[in-house]
């Protein structure tokens, strides 16, 4: 599978911190695309939680195999805090049980439920074209991880096209399939985006990429999403160091790192 073409480096005279300001329009979208925001925004309700999965890492071995700045190369910095579009469009409703749970795992950064345990967590942000990573590290039950992969799957035909509503105003949402380098046990990636409706033509648009890696007894979950640009290439490397990473890591043991 081809990889997508790498982006040209371009140095933002923007600070760390700032990202795109999304058009005005008649209804109350968000006037800039980043805030900081010290706490995670609350899981979806309603799941019974089950035991944990007992996690094949330590801390510190989770933590030596996420992906840095480093890896991504400039523009990306370590992030500030969470884009405010977050909460004005991926915050949403629908009458859809299945995407109604898709935008409330997204939201929630919670994609396989509240008994996997995230083992470590980092976020990054483009200061070119104002696009926000945010990866995980999840140790969970394998078959537990592809039922949700298989669930992912699923939902460009359950949810490739749909309305939802959000603090901003409505939506019109399409989720397709996103291609995925060959890494790990299994993998699904989705590609959703979101069109803010308005009687104008300056609604914002947002671009979400959604992956999920099982690797072993752990996963890896990556969502790169902007109001502007967002570029493949950051996603697909995330990925794809990523999960070489974690492999590493996993045969390193349970010895300190």
């Amino acid at each position: 599978m081809p990889r997508p073409p790498v982006r040209a480096v371009v140095v933002s005279a923007l600070s760390a911190g700032a990202l795109l300001a999304a058009p005005a329009c008649s209804v109350s979208w968000p006037d800039r695309a980043a805030s900081a925001g010290p706490a995670s925004p609350a899981a979806p309700s309603g799941r019974t939680r089950a035991p944990a999965a007992a996690p094949t890492l330590t801390e510190a071995q989770a933590r030596s195999a996420l992906i840095t700045e480093a890896d991504l190369g400039e523009p990306w910095v370590a992030t500030e805090g969470f884009a405010t579009w977050r909460d004005t469009m991926l915050k949403a409703s629908t009458d859809s049980a299945e995407c109604r749970r898709l935008l409330d795992a997204v939201y929630a950064e919670d994609l396989f439920g509240p008994d996997a345990q995230t083992r470590a967590s980092t976020g990054l942000d483009d200061t070119w074209d104002g696009a926000q990573l945010r990866y995980r590290i999840v140790a969970h039950r394998p078959e537990d991880v592809d039922a949700t992969l298989a669930w992912l799957g699923s939902l460009p035909d359950e949810c490739g096209q749909f309305s939802a509503t959000a603090r901003g105003g409505q939506l019109d949402v399409e989720v397709s399939e996103a291609e995925m380098p060959q890494v790990g046990d299994a993998r699904q990636g989705l590609r959703i985006v979101l069109r803010g409706v308005s009687d104008s033509d300056e609604a914002p648009t947002l671009t979400l990429h959604l992956a999920a890696v099982r690797v072993g007894d752990d996963a890896i979950t990556v969502t790169n999403g902007g109001l502007a640009d967002v570029p493949a290439d950051a996603t697909w490397t995330a990925v794809e160091l990523g999960a070489q990473r974690l492999e590493e890591v996993q045969k390193r043991g349970r010895q300190d790192v």
